[in-house]
C-alpha cells in the first residue's frame, strides 16, 4: 500500500482536503413513519464531503473542508460543527448570495429511506475554479472528491482545477463516486432515495475523469454507473480500462473488495474483506463513514486489510444509529471495538461502545469550572416569606444574580470556565439570556427536598424534548446506604431512568449526592461507597457534585472513577450554605484530586445579599456588587490551590 516519497508529504499541515457536498441534514425522528407524517426533525451536519471531513477528523486525521456555505445560521452551524472536531475551514467559503444546502430525510424501514435534496442554486454547488487555492491544496497530503460535483459545469471545472493542483504537488487523489441520480437530473426532484438509474451521459462524464485518481471507492451500483454495465465485474473491468487507481468496491453487509491490478472474471477469484453484522437502522451516511475509515488506513500507509477493517467497522456502526456525521465512531471508539470485535456480536447493542460514543463526541470540554448555583426555589421562597416580600420578585432577583455572575467571571478572567445553575420556576429568563454564550449551564429536575427522589415537572423524557442541548441535567438525590431497601431501589430506578434519558437525548448529567440531614450517620465514607454502588448499577453521570471531603476520600472516589468511567468529566464541590472559610478548607483538601474540576456553590454567595435585597435594604447595584465579590472570593480560593488553566 506504500506510495512513493513524493506522495507521502509527512510534513504537510493537512492529511486530506475534502471537496464536495456539505449540507444540513434534517432527520425525521419518528422512525417507521412516512416523511409526510414526520412531526419533529433532528439537525445534523450532512453532505458526503462534509461527513468525510468530520469522519476523518474524529479518526485522527488532519482534514480540511473545501466548499461553500451560506451566510446564515445553517452555514454557521456547519462551520462550527467542523471546527469543533478540528476540521480546517479556511477554504470553506461563505457565499453571500446563496443558502446552505439542506436535506430532509426519514427512516421508514430497513429498506426505505425517503429523502429530499434542497439544492436548487445552493451554496456548495456554486463552487468555482476561483475558489480553488493552489497553496491550500499544496499544504495537504491528499485530496478527496465526491462525484456529485462532477455533475455541473462550474463545480466540475473547480474539481478539475483542484485535481491539477493535486497532481502538481504530489497529493494522493481519491474519488467517492457518490452517485445520486436526482443530483444528475435523472429523476423527479422529490426522489432522492433512488440510488441507481443507468445513464450513458453520466457514465461518459465520470469516465472522462477517472484517470486523475489514485483511489476510487463506490458501491456495486456506483461502479455500475462508472463502468457502464450492471454486471459489477464487467463494470470494474471498464473502469480499469480508464484508470490505474486502486478500486474499492463496497458490497454491503458482506464487506468490500480491493482491486489493485487486473479485474478477475469471477467473484470466486476476488478476495472479500469481511464486513460486520449489525441490525440496520439507517444506511444513509454509512458510505461516508466507510470512506473516513478507509482514508485513515490509506493515508497512514497501513495494509488494505487494516484499512478495510476500519472502513467496514465505521460503516457498520453508522447503519445502526440515527444520523450521519454524529453517528460516526471516534478513533478511540473504533479502536476499542476492533480490539475486541470477536467478543462483540452486536456492536449496536454494546453498552461500552455506546458509552464511548457518547463521551468521546462531546461538544465542549471543561478543564475547570467555577459555577454560581442559584437554582434554589424553596430556599428563596422561604426568605421572601420571612421578610414579607412577594415571591413574584424572585425572577428579577435571579436576573440580578446573573449580572453579578457575569461581572465576576469577566473580572476573574474565567473565559469559558464559568457556569451557573438556574431553574425554570423562577429563572427561565436567566436561562434564555445566557444560553448560547459559552457558559456551562445546569438545570435542576428534582422536586426540592424530595426524599425519595421526585421529579419537579414529571417524566424526564418529555422534559428534555424542550431543553437546549447545551443545558446540563442536574439531579439532586438525598441518598444513604441505611435507607430502607424500597426507598433505595425506588431512587436508584429513577436515577437510572434519568441517566438513560440523557444518553438518549445527548444531554450531560450532573448527579448531586447528599446524605439526608435527618440521618445522624453523616460519615463521609458513605460517599465513596455510594459512588461505587451507582457505578456498579451501570449509572455513569457526566459530572458528580459532592460536598467537601477529606483528601483520602477524594483519592478513593477518584479510583472508582478511573476504574468505572475514565471519560467522566469530573467532580464539582457543593456548598451546603457553608461559610467561606469552610469552603476554602474544602478546596484545599481537594488540591491533589485532579478529578475535582471546580465548585458549584450557591447560598454562600447569594444567601445574605438576597435577603437584604428582598427586604429592600439593598439596591440592585448593591446586590450585584455583593454577590460579585463573594463569587470572586470563592474563585480566588479555588485558584489558590488550583492555578488558572
Amino acid at each position: 500500500m506504500s506510495m512513493d516519497k513524493a506522495l507521502t508529504g509527512e510534513h504537510r499541515a493537512l492529511d486530506v482536503v475534502c471537496l464536495g457536498r456539505v449540507a444540513v441534514d434534517l432527520y425525521g425522528q419518528q422512525i417507521g413513519s412516512r416523511l409526510e407524517d414526520m412531526t419533529t426533525f433532528a439537525k445534523y451536519l450532512g453532505g458526503s464531503s462534509g461527513n468525510v471531513a468530520y469522519g476523518t477528523a474524529i479518526q485522527g486525521l488532519r482534514s480540511g473542508m473545501l466548499a461553500r456555505v451560506g451566510d446564515e445560521h445553517m452555514g454557521r452551524f456547519i462551520r462550527e460543527e467542523l471546527n469543533r472536531v478540528g476540521v480546517d475551514t479556511q477554504s470553506l467559503k461563505t457565499d453571500h448570495e446563496r443558502l446552505t444546502a439542506l436535506v430532509i430525510l426519514g427512516i421508514k424501514d430497513n429498506d426505505t429511506f425517503p429523502l429530499i435534496f434542497y439544492r436548487d442554486n445552493c451554496a456548495d454547488m456554486a463552487l468555482t475554479p476561483e475558489d480553488i487555492s493552489e497553496s491550500y491544496l499544496a499544504s495537504s497530503r491528499a485530496l478527496a472528491v465526491t462525484g456529485t460535483h462532477l455533475s455541473h459545469p462550474n463545480t466540475r471545472a473547480a474539481v478539475l482545477k483542484a485535481l491539477d493542483y493535486a497532481a502538481k504537488h504530489g497529493l494522493r487523489r481519491a474519488l467517492d463516486i457518490d452517485y445520486r441520480p436526482v443530483l444528475w437530473g435523472l429523476t423527479s426532484l422529490g426522489d432522492g432515495e433512488t440510488r441507481f438509474i443507468a445513464s450513458e451521459q453520466v457514465t461518459r462524464q465520470l469516465q472522462e475523469v477517472l484517470h486523475h485518481f489514485d483511489l476510487i471507492v463506490g458501491t456495486e451500483e456506483e461502479f455500475h454507473i462508472a463502468g457502464g454495465s450492471t454486471d459489477t465485474l464487467t463494470a470494474l473491468q471498464h473502469v480499469r480500462e480508464k484508470t490505474d487507481a486502486v478500486l474499492v468496491c463496497k458490497r454491503g453487509a458482506l464487506g468490500c473488495s480491493v482491486f489493485e491490478g487486473a479485474i478477475a472474471d469471477d467473484w470466486s477469484q476476488v478476495k472479500l474483506q469481511s464486513g460486520v453484522r449489525v441490525e440496520v437502522l439507517n444506511v444513509l451516511g454509512a458510505g461516508d463513514a466507510f470512506m473516513s475509515g478507509l482514508l485513515r488506513g490509506w493515508l497512514n500507509d497501513e495494509s488494505w486489510e487494516q484499512a478495510c477493517r476500519y472502513a467496514n467497522a465505521c460503516g457498520a456502526l453508522v447503519v445502526s444509529r440515527h444520523g450521519c456525521a454524529p453517528a460516526m465512531p471516534t478513533k478511540q471508539e473504533l479502536d476499542d471495538y476492533l480490539a475486541r470485535e470477536h467478543a462483540v456480536a452486536r456492536p449496536d447493542q454494546d453498552a461500552r461502545l455506546n458509552h464511548l460514543h457518547r463521551v468521546t463526541t462531546r461538544k465542549q470540554h471543561w478543564p475547570e469550572l467555577c459555577v454560581f448555583a442559584f437554582d434554589h426555589r424553596k430556599q428563596l421562597v422561604d426568605i421572601a416569606e420571612e421578610v414579607g416580600a412577594s415571591v413574584a420578585a424572585i425572577p428579577q432577583l435571579k436576573k440580578l444574580l446573573l449580572q453579578g455572575a457575569r461581572e465576576a467571571a469577566q473580572e476573574a478572567g474565567l473565559k469559558h470556565n464559568s457556569g451557573i445553575l438556574a431553574d425554570t420556576t423562577f429563572g427561565q429568563n436567566v436561562l434564555n439570556d445566557v444560553t448560547g454564550e459559552g457558559w456551562w449551564i445546569g438545570r435542576p429536575i428534582e422536586m426540592p427536598g424530595s426524599h425519595p427522589l421526585r421529579l419537579e415537572h414529571g417524566n424526564i423524557g418529555s422534559q428534555l424534548i424542550d431543553w437546549p442541548l447545551e443545558h446540563v441535567v442536574k439531579c439532586l438525590v438525598f441518598y444513604h446506604p441505611d435507607d430502607a431497601q424500597n426507598v433505595r431501589e425506588e431512587q436508584e430506578a429513577l436515577i437510572n431512568e434519568v441517566y438513560q434519558a440523557c444518553c438518549k437525548s445527548g444531554h450531560d448529567l450532573l448527579l448531586e449526592v447528599i446524605l439526608p440531614r435527618d440521618n445522624p450517620d453523616q460519615d463521609e465514607r458513605h460517599y465513596v461507597n455510594i459512588v461505587e454502588h451507582l457505578y456498579q448499577l451501570g449509572i455513569q453521570p457526566d459530572w458528580w457534585k459532592l460536598p467537601p471531603l477529606h483528601p483520602a476520600r477524594w483519592q478513593q472516589i477518584s479510583q472508582h472513577i478511573e476504574h468505572f468511567d475514565p471519560q467522566c468529566r469530573g467532580i464539582l464541590i457543593l456548598g451546603l450554605d457553608a461559610p467561606e472559610s469552610e469552603l476554602k478548607a474544602g478546596f484545599a483538601a481537594a488540591a491533589d484530586a485532579p478529578w475535582v474540576k471546580g465548585f458549584a456553590v450557591g447560598r454562600t454567595i447569594f444567601g445574605e445579599p438576597s435577603r437584604q435585597w428582598l427586604s429592600k435594604h439593598f439596591s440592585d447595584e448593591q446586590l450585584i456588587n455583593a454577590v460579585k465579590e463573594k463569587y470572586r472570593t470563592l474563585i480566588g480560593y479555588w485558584r489558590e490551590y488550583r492555578p488558572a488553566r
